[in-house]
């Protein structure tokens, strides 16, 4: 049975490891407590049991507030995110939510790393988190931003938009894309670099198509390949082709049009 001088000791374990935020690894703990690896997991397993911490994965924890209740509280799925992978940075259409350029409510958190995960896709509290193993020359574009009390990496808004238009079916496809150009003109000179730098022709020409559609002037280069790729990689493999862009464009023009 643990003793009034026992759960003060535990409160102070808990307010020593919270000041680095409301979710913490077994290695942040055992930094800033004094305990032996094997005695640490008997203190944590019995916080758990207790109601004060829950576990979020192997090693990886939360803190419950005072006066929550365990099982009904949980913090931020970026926060959790941002525990699944190292190096991690939030991305795809979660960011496009984060920053507006979607009215969209994506059904997962999409999770950008470099590391090789032996597990993609997992539920955390009834949310589900995908992670996308990429190129580390990928890694660009990211700020640091607050949710809740905890710095999160997430990529900037011209990032997002690249990224998406890399990967289109981690946004729900290029149509969204279309609606954030159209509808929030984002930083031109940042959004053409940011093309060039992701190192896929593909994105420089679905780029180009859907600026020239939205009026927005990039000033991009020739496009000098003669192999076509689809405008939209998740749309049916269907389409007239654009001979200026290199491009199937396997989406209604007439539906981006009316995003003018």
């Amino acid at each position: 049975m643990c003793t009034g001088w026992c759960i003060l000791l535990r409160i102070e374990f808990l307010d020593t490891i919270s000041r680095q935020g409301s979710a913490f690894t077994f290695e942040d703990a055992l930094r800033a407590s004094s305990a032996r690896r094997e005695t640490l997991w008997t203190i944590l397993s019995r916080l758990e049991k207790k109601g004060w911490i829950e576990r979020i994965g192997k090693g990886k924890y939360m803190i419950i507030p005072l006066g929550a209740e365990k099982g009904k509280y949980t913090l931020h799925e970026f926060v959790i995110g941002s525990m699944l992978a190292q190096p991690y940075c939030i991305s795809y259409w979660s960011a496009l939510h984060h920053h507006g350029l979607t009215e969209q409510i994506p059904n997962m958190v999409f999770i950008q790393t470099t590391s090789r995960k032996k597990v993609q896709k997992q539920k955390i509290f009834g949310v589900e988190y995908r992670i996308i193993r990429i190129k580390e020359e990928k890694i660009f574009g990211v700020e640091r931003n607050w949710v809740e009390d905890t710095q999160i990496n997430i990529t900037d808004r011209e990032k997002t938009l690249i990224d998406c238009l890399d990967k289109p079916q981690y946004c729900g496809g290029v149509v969204e894309v279309a609606k954030a150009l159209n509808n929030e003109k984002p930083d031109a000179e940042r959004l053409h670099l940011y093309a060039g730098k992701i190192g896929n022709s593909a994105v420089m020409r679905r780029l180009g198509y859907l600026s020239e559609t939205m009026g927005i002037d990039l000033q991009l280069p020739k496009i000098e390949t003669r192999n076509y790729v689809y405008l939209d990689p998740t749309m049916p493999k269907r389409g007239k082709k654009n001979a200026r862009w290199r491009l199937i464009i396997n989406l209604d023009e007439k539906m981006l049009g009316e995003l003018e």
